[in-house]
């Protein structure tokens, strides 16, 4: 939990960290009392400044220097002394006519969506491809080849197509092989796993070797962390401590997956900030993630995100996630509706930050 902070206490933390964000440089109580004309003595600044330091907001690398916010600065600016912020108009609308143009592309929409994303907020960027949340089955063919050997060809919904041998204990001709996949698809239509599961007790010997091998495809598919990565703006990085952190992190696709499927907990929607790894992701340290999901979010979704150190526009950054999001959100339930159940795009309105 936060300590309680008097407004003056608030006022001053804001300035320090708005301005450290600007400028890089530590702030000093004189610093403040010349930029911001404040109606109060470099002395009580300067004292309030000690006081922020000693609660955990501040720190000061020696005495005589100035001011840097902690990582529970950051979060206690981000969650209360933020406030709104809006991309300009002029912003908004050319996204929005960019991603219009690519609408009828999956993959235009990803490699759009991290390079506006790298663009907007002079950092990097990583946005994960939409996948369905429970996969249900589609359909399932069986193909004689030769001899003992069956071609399984097996549907998801979302059209994600498996396709793998089967070894029989005989032969068996491709009529029978037929007459397997139609009573396996009429028993299994649009089922889930756990549906599957419930149902495989009324089954002969092929019936239930074929339907171990459906569980283990859709028990492989619910499992993936994610799906296709898209990333832009490496270049935007540049060689500090917490810009080399974020390139570790995305060119680590499992601390990626493990920090994406952290933060999805059942009925997550907003925008999230992610700051110094919130004591779970050491490898996060100096580094700030702000990322939301975006599509119908408990069936078929991915995130977008933008990385970078701590020290980041957190209001243009934020604004920029959650714009992208909505327009994601919008073109996945448009063109992916006739699939979903009823219901509306990812809710990305709010911020959500650790304390």
């Amino acid at each position: 939990m936060f300590q309680p902070l008097t407004e003056r206490q608030e006022r001053i933390l804001d300035l320090v960290i708005r301005t450290y964000i600007r400028t890089g440089i530590p702030v000093g109580s004189k610093m403040l009392v010349e930029l911001y004309d404040l109606d109060v003595s470099s002395a009580t600044v300067r004292n309030e400044l000690a006081a922020l330091g000693e609660m955990g907001y501040l720190v000061q690398l020696h005495t005589s220097a100035g001011r840097t916010p902690t990582e529970s600065g950051y979060r206690y600016f981000v969650q209360k002394l933020l406030g709104e912020f809006s991309l300009p108009l002029h912003e908004r609308q050319m996204i929005r006519h960019q991603f219009h143009q690519a609408r009828l592309d999956m993959n235009q929409w990803m490699q759009l969506a991290a390079a506006i994303l790298a663009h907007t907020s002079r950092g990097a960027s990583f946005v994960t491809a939409p996948q369905r949340r429970i996969n249900r089955y589609k359909h399932l063919q069986l193909i004689s080849t030769q001899g003992r050997l069956v071609l399984m060809i097996l549907v998801l919904s979302g059209g994600e197509v498996n396709q793998q041998m089967l070894t029989l204990a005989e032969p068996l001709p491709q009529v029978r092989l037929s007459a397997v996949a139609q009573r396996l698809n009429d028993l299994y239509s649009n089922a889930t796993l756990e549906e599957i599961v419930a149902l495989g007790g009324y089954l002969d010997t092929l019936e239930a070797e074929v339907t171990r091998l459906i569980v283990d495809v859709i028990q492989r598919a619910d499992s993936r962390a994610i799906s296709d990565i898209y990333r832009d703006g490496l270049v935007n990085l540049l060689e500090d401590e917490g810009t080399r952190q974020a390139v570790r992190v995305l060119e680590e696709r499992t601390l990626l997956a493990d920090v994406i499927s952290g933060t999805q907990t059942a009925g997550t929607r907003g925008v999230q900030v992610l700051i110094g790894g919130e004591g779970r992701w050491e490898e996060l340290k100096d580094c700030t993630i702000i990322l939301s999901r975006y599509g119908v979010v408990e069936h078929f979704s991915g995130t977008v995100a933008v990385i970078g150190p701590t020290r980041m526009m957190y209001g243009r950054n934020v604004a920029a996630v959650r714009y992208v999001a909505d327009l994601m959100s919008g073109l996945v339930y448009e063109y992916y509706m006739d699939e979903l159940p009823a219901g509306e795009p990812n809710e990305t309105n709010g911020v959500n930050v650790s304390e």
